[in-house]
């Protein structure tokens, strides 16, 4: 990866949405965003139910979850774009926007992870993506501004402190 993948705002990257056509994800400037890479068929899937809770809890100061499902972890994303939207909203009761599914790792790696990437977690782990459920937090001006391991569940203290202190609770 070179230096000017991690550069500039995340905002800039052009992604599909799950439903086809481009996501604008300038759409989210001024907000916070926290981008994770999902999958319906894992065993970090239940996080769902934590993501659209905090999507609840803070949409209204200006925050925002954005999934980003991806097939790379064996094969745990296999659904169509229809399949996943119905799995998310069906039996999470997901609200929050989905994009395309894309890779986040290896030669096909989808720019925006090509920016991701390059911020470190607390633990001090950047480059690839370790599995479903990683963590992104972005800030308003669509700087990466922290990182969670795919474990770190939405509703861990770190988050939900990082959360706060982003949207300047």
């Amino acid at each position: 990866m070179t230096n000017a993948d991690s550069n500039g705002s995340v905002l800039d990257v052009e992604i599909g949405t799950l439903r086809g056509g481009p996501a604008d994800l300038s759409q989210y400037a001024g907000q916070v965003v926290l981008i994770v890479n999902v999958a319906s068929k894992c065993g970090l899937t239940p996080q769902y139910t934590g993501l659209e809770k905090l999507q609840e809890q803070y949409a209204e100061r200006g925050f925002t979850v954005l999934g980003v499902p991806c097939n790379q972890f064996m094969g745990q994303e296999p659904g169509s774009a229809e399949e996943i939207a119905e799995f998310c909203s069906a039996t999470y009761g997901v609200t929050f926007p989905l994009t395309e599914k894309v890779d986040v790792n290896g030669e096909g790696r989808h720019p925006l992870y090509g920016r991701l990437t390059g911020f470190a977690d607390a633990e001090g782990h950047d480059g690839d993506i370790r599995w479903n459920f990683e963590k992104f937090l972005v800030g308003r001006d669509g700087s990466v501004v922290a990182r969670f391991s795919p474990r770190t569940e939405p509703d861990a203290a770190e988050v939900v402190t990082a959360v706060e202190a982003a949207l300047g609770a």
